[in-house]
């Protein structure tokens, strides 16, 4: 008996109980379609922390007051950094650019103010604002869709210019984004002139990423005064060229400790942010995250294989006059073998098809309300190959039992 009328059997198996071979299917569907999802989610996961750093730039880094890696373990750790750590200021900047050898740029950033922006009749409320140094464009690799970002003229001079985010511009602007420059607009009662919008980057985790403002770190500092406790300030730099970047990092955080007067056996009371130092750290927090939620839902594909080596066992006590007829008519034991064995591995086959399907439709909600999901090809032969696989194992057994059947008694059975 060839494959074709082997598999002809098979589906004609499960089309006559159409009931038990759905009840049989979920729980195959519903692992699949876990453990699709989320390696999918992982995969988009790991990607868009890589895509985050390479838009920021691989050879960029970042000096900030605590170190989120161990500083915020616990309350203990945190307070005892609060108490260590010094406020970073602009003098510091100025202290690290008058030094520097092969760190090439170095710029700012003053964060954690919201502000009301208006337009007309537009308001936002809560807006997230932004002192930046210009340098931080090219730091930061910043992409401009309309216009451009602020020069350092306007720094010096403290201008009233800002560089908006796209969903600032198209909440404002009834003609679009692209209006919005050299237009005005008022933060906090206060006319600032739009010289650029960025490009949208859509949301992460929910959590929109066109919604804010940036202005002039001298113009945020005449509006808001310099950096402070709430207004928290973090510098960025680059190296003179890839090839010195180790030596960029080790020169800036020794001439923080310089600037500290740390003594050679005193810890940093700053931290200096590499990217390397947070795929690692993504790595160690989520490593044993991902492999527990790839775990659980492998429990749901044991469950299914279970239930289908249960239900192959029911089909062979069902049909034990039919395997008498068959081996009556000369049907060889690896024919009734491969019969059962062949409708096994269709039914994994079918449920994990339709359980990547549900995962591709799950994966599309996800990406459209949280963030982006990822579903490669490897993922799908996995899913697929792992269901074939479970179908495998869970048929062996039902036509090997099967095969062994003895026709006459097989015959004699009601």
């Amino acid at each position: 008996m060839n494959f074709a009328e082997t598999l002809k059997l098979a589906l004609a198996a499960i089309r006559a109980h159409k009931l038990r071979s759905f009840l049989t299917l979920l729980g195959m569907i519903i692992g699949v379609t876990a453990v699709v999802v989320v390696i999918s989610m992982i995969q988009g996961f790991n990607t868009y922390v890589d895509e985050k750093i390479a838009n920021i730039g691989a050879n960029n880094f970042t000096i900030f007051r605590f170190n989120f890696f161990t500083d915020f373990q616990n309350t203990d750790t945190l307070a005892a950094a609060a108490r260590r750590n010094k406020e970073l200021t602009l003098d510091d900047l100025e202290f690290l650019r008058e030094r520097r050898v092969v760190i090439d740029q170095l710029g700012a950033r003053v964060n954690g103010v919201s502000a009301e922006i208006k337009r007309g009749g537009e308001e936002l409320q809560g807006v997230p604002l932004s002192g930046a140094t210009p340098d931080m464009a090219a730091i930061e690799n910043i992409t401009v869709e309309f216009g451009r970002f602020f020069s350092e003229q306007e720094n010096e001079a403290a201008m009233r210019v800002a560089f908006i985010g796209w969903d600032v511009a198209d909440k404002l602007f009834t003609a679009g984004a692209a209006s919005a420059v050299d237009q005005e607009i008022s933060i906090r009662g206060i006319p600032y002139r739009v010289i650029g919008v960025a490009v949208a980057k859509g949301t992460v985790f929910g959590r929109p990423q066109d919604n804010f403002v940036a202005v002039p770190m001298k113009s945020f500092i005449r509006q808001f005064g310099p950096p402070g406790r709430n207004r928290w300030v973090y510098f960025a730099g680059t190296p003179r060229s890839p090839g010195l970047y180790k030596d960029a990092v080790e020169e800036a955080r020794q001439l923080m400790r310089l600037r500290r007067q740390l003594r050679g056996d005193e810890t940093d009371n700053f931290a200096v942010i590499t990217p390397d130092a947070i795929t690692g750290a993504r790595d160690r927090i989520f490593g044993p995250i991902f492999i527990v939620a790839i775990v659980v839902p492998g429990i749901a594909l044991l469950v299914g294989a279970i239930v289908i080596m249960n239900i192959m066992l029911v089909s062979v006590t069902e049909r034990t006059k039919e395997i008498g007829i068959r081996k009556a008519l000369g049907a060889r034991r690896s024919d009734v073998l491969k019969q059962f064995l062949v409708e096994a591995v269709t039914l994994s086959a079918i449920g994990g098809g339709i359980g990547v399907l549900l995962a591709w439709l799950i994966g599309l909600g996800i990406t459209a309300y949280v963030f982006q999901t990822r579903m490669s090809a490897v993922s799908i032969l996995l899913a697929v190959g792992v269901s074939g696989g479970v179908g495998v194992l869970a048929g062996i057994f039902p036509a090997w039992k099967a095969a062994r059947l003895d026709p006459i008694e097989a015959l004699r059975a009601d």
